[in-house]
């Protein structure tokens, strides 16, 4: 079936951009702070097709476009054409300033003619890039949305979430207006009914009560002029024609909403159309126990990430609304165990990298670049899409090149002056000079991530091609280039790796310490670090059990706060088998947020503060984010370690169930595969396990007993 194509990218910057600038605060517009790159305004795409036979082709463009066959230009923009039987070249180019240049094209019965990831494309730099992905960076990427766009009439830039009308829960008049609650934290466009008289409409809206009501300090507002001609949108200047009822032009996250109008200005109802993506229930990911507050932890955590999965993975619905690298990885790895969304995984990544030449860390953000590296290697693994490694490849190696730029003489990186050095929001000071053991293991793992997908795609194209493609495309990558970079990649990780331990291993406090600053050693002890030595693998038996000891179970270290990382906190924990731990810390730290009477997971929590304190952050009194991608950790716990479910090889070629109680009766659920779904069912007297396919291994202490594709195994535990 013909797909729309696009030049790699194109499309994921352009949309990036539309979504990235959406976000506003008290009225106005506010922009990321990072490089945007746009999409090329003219591209040429082109097929050489065998006909047997005249056949007539259907072509649609997002663009002025012009048609050649076997380099004879076509009259006008056609839209219809017969080719004749023979060899022909068909090129189109098409023009776009506004939006990518798209293009599909479908032949009548033909399935060699459809546009596809066959074709090659260019941006006039007379380079063409193939279905391999020759050059730049990518072959054509045609995934987008819930699937492929096929729909002729639909074309990218038509690309939108889905919505459905909500109604709200409760409206009382408060003051002069009225206040709308809908129940739980929401996210789309509000809807105004039965808009009587004229007059200004003033819409205050809050993730609580409270920020609805402050007028003067609610983060996000809008407001309407309402007069006998039409409706006008004050904040985006969006006009419409006077109705009865008038949906906002723009997207909002709240659960309460505070109206006030002047004037005659009356309305009826205020309702919704909530805005999400779809999925398919029937192929997500599940958990349900003895528990019922793991339960409602589980099922808020889905919540959060279905509210935080749009067009992109964004960070938290009212605020940022934008794409973080950071907060985005762990997204993935959720999204992994909830709904396998991989198209928006895709989406996400291309955009976040955006064009060559690299002039900034991704997000300007120093450990967001290696979360970014560490990510592909992610999506691989679950997915075993090995021709999306293979087109973002040349982008990673441009990335790691600007990164070596930058490494001091030990080949260690450290915050320059246009750099952020993140690591977390902390509540103690720490300083962020010098260079960071934190930094150095993420460094070191995205070196080990380019020599391992530089490997895959060395033995791939080999494999394909083992005498070498005749007459190789100006720009391509070849079997040899694989090899070098593989070879380069892994003699810069293993000399990184072996100063990690000698530079920031202390004996005495059995720890990694923080970092080197001025050839001096900054001995302050924190949890990032330890951590992501024992996640990564480079602290031994006997460091993982004193970094354990004396730091991830020691309260005399400053603890973590936000959800961020506690996800690789409880990570590292339930690497340790200390499962039963981490319930108690679920339960305690994510059971605390609905205590609080929380409907979705928050960008950070202070068990010790209350009521209106939880609203603030930044010094802002309701700075903080209440739905924050990040905070639905759980759904990765509970299905990698609890669940016990991992892929062994790509896409679950190869796969292990080994199912960890952690002091529950009992419990149940479902991991999504790229072949369907795996069920687990764990009791103190059994386990049973059914797979759609792959290879599987129940692994129970010393027992592992394989798993048939499609055949249900049941083994008494001991």
């Amino acid at each position: 079936m013909a797909q729309w194509i696009w030049y790699p990218g194109d499309f994921e910057i352009w949309l990036g951009n539309r979504f990235n600038n959406r976000r506003t605060e008290r009225g106005t517009m506010l922009p990321p702070f990072w490089k945007q790159d746009s999409h090329w305004a003219t591209v040429e795409f082109r097929k050489t097709v065998t006909l047997e036979s005249t056949t007539r082709i259907d072509i649609r463009a997002e663009g002025r476009y012009r048609v050649s066959i076997d380099g004879w230009l076509q009259f006008g923009m056609p839209e219809t054409l017969l080719i004749p039987a023979g060899e022909h070249l068909l090129s189109i180019k098409v023009h776009n300033v506004v939006s990518p240049p798209a293009l599909l094209v479908a032949g009548d019965g033909v399935d060699s003619v459809d546009s596809d990831d066959t074709w090659q494309v260019t941006y006039e730099d007379k380079i063409w890039i193939d279905e391999e992905g020759v050059a730049h960076g990518s072959g054509i990427y045609v995934a987008a949305g819930t699937g492929h766009l096929t729909d002729p009439d639909k074309g990218p830039s038509m690309f939108a979430l889905a919505r459905r009308r909500v109604e709200a829960v409760k409206l009382e008049e408060r003051g002069r207006g009225v206040l709308v609650d809908f129940g739980k934290e929401t996210m789309g466009y509000l809807v105004i009914e039965g808009i009587e008289g004229e007059g200004m409409l003033n819409i205050f809206y809050g993730e609580s009560e409270k920020e609805a009501l402050d007028r003067a300090f609610c983060e996000t507002l809008d407001q309407i002029e309402v007069t006998e001609e039409g409706i006008v949108d004050l904040v985006t200047l969006a006009y419409a024609e006077r109705t009865a009822d008038y949906v906002l032009p723009e997207s909002k996250a709240f659960r309460h909403v505070y109206l006030e109008g002047t004037g005659n200005l009356r309305l009826s109802n205020v309702a919704l159309d909530y805005e999400y993506s779809v999925h398919d229930p029937a192929q997500s990911g599940a958990f349900r126990c003895n528990d019922e507050e793991l339960n409602r932890i589980w099922e808020v955590s889905a919540y959060t990430l279905d509210l935080t999965t749009r067009e992109f993975f964004t960070d938290g619905i009212k605020r940022d609304r934008w794409t973080w690298s950071g907060d985005a990885i762990q997204s993935y790895l959720m999204n992994y165990y909830l709904r396998f969304d991989n198209d928006c995984v895709r989406r996400t990544i291309r955009q976040l990298r955006g064009k060559d030449p690299v002039t900034a860390h991704v997000n300007t953000i120093m450990d967001y670049t290696f979360y970014w590296f560490k990510s592909i290697h992610d999506y691989h693994l679950y997915t075993g899409d090995l021709d999306f490694v293979r087109s973002i490849y040349p982008l990673m190696r441009s990335l790691m090149a600007y990164c070596l730029e930058r490494a001091n003489k030990d080949g260690m990186m450290e915050g320059q002056a246009d750099d952020w050095v993140f690591v977390d929001w902390v509540d103690f000071p720490m300083r962020k000079r010098g260079a960071l053991c934190f930094e150095q293991l993420l460094f070191c793992k995205s070196l080990e991530t380019m020599e391992q997908c530089a490997k895959l795609l060395r033995d791939s194209k080999a494999l394909k091609d083992p005498k070498g493609p005749k007459d190789p495309p100006r720009g391509s990558l070849t079997t040899e280039d694989y090899a070098a970079d593989a070879d380069t990649y892994a003699r810069l990780a293993y000399a990184l790796r072996e100063k990690l331990r000698p530079t920031f291993w202390d004996e005495e406090r059995h720890a990694f310490i923080h970092a080197m600053e001025d050839g001096q050693p900054n001995t302050m002890v924190t949890k990032f670090p330890n951590m992501f030595a024992i996640l990564y693998g480079y602290a031994d038996d006997e460091e993982q059990e004193e970094i354990l000891r004396h730091v991830l179970l020691n309260d005399s270290v400053p603890p973590i706060t936000t959800p961020y990382m506690r996800f690789y906190e409880l990570e590292a924990l339930c690497m340790a088998g200390l499962q039963s731990t981490v319930l108690e810390e679920m339960k305690a730290y994510w059971g605390g947020m609905l205590r609080e009477g929380a409907t979705t997971f928050w960008e950070k929590y202070i068990p010790t503060e209350h009521g209106a304190e939880h609203l603030s952050m930044y010094g802002r009194p309701y700075g903080k984010s209440l739905c924050h991608a990040w905070g639905a950790s759980p759904l990765y716990l509970l299905g990698r370690y609890f669940l016990g479910v991992r892929p062994t090889l790509p896409g679950y070629a190869a796969y292990e169930v080994c199912p960890a109680l952690g002091g529950l009766q009992w419990m149940e659920g479902k991991v999504p595969t790229p072949h369907g779904l795996i069920t687990v069912r764990v009791t103190p007297a059994e386990v049973t396990v059914r797979s759609d396919s792959g290879d599987g291994a129940l692994v129970i202490g010393e027992q592992r007993i394989p798993i048939p594709p499609g055949k249900e195994v049941k083994i008494p535990r001991r």
